[in-house]
């Protein structure tokens, strides 16, 4: 089984490890309620989607 020759520098793990981050989601807000929500999705807390309401919810 291979085995590494070399001990891997903290810089070149680093490098390696550059892409991989997390990010926080795009959230934009809601034209009707203002609550926060995912681009191109429907809004959780009011149902809507372009102006339609799209979701029956108790709020909306």
């Amino acid at each position: 089984m291979p085995v590494p020759k070399r001990k891997t520098s903290k810089s070149k793990r680093d490098k390696r490890r550059t892409h991989q981050k997390h990010t926080a989601p795009n959230l934009t807000t809601c034209p009707q309620c203002g609550s926060p929500r995912l681009p191109h999705h429907t809004c959780p807390s009011c149902g809507t989607y372009k102006g339609r309401t799209v979701i029956e919810t108790e709020e909306g």
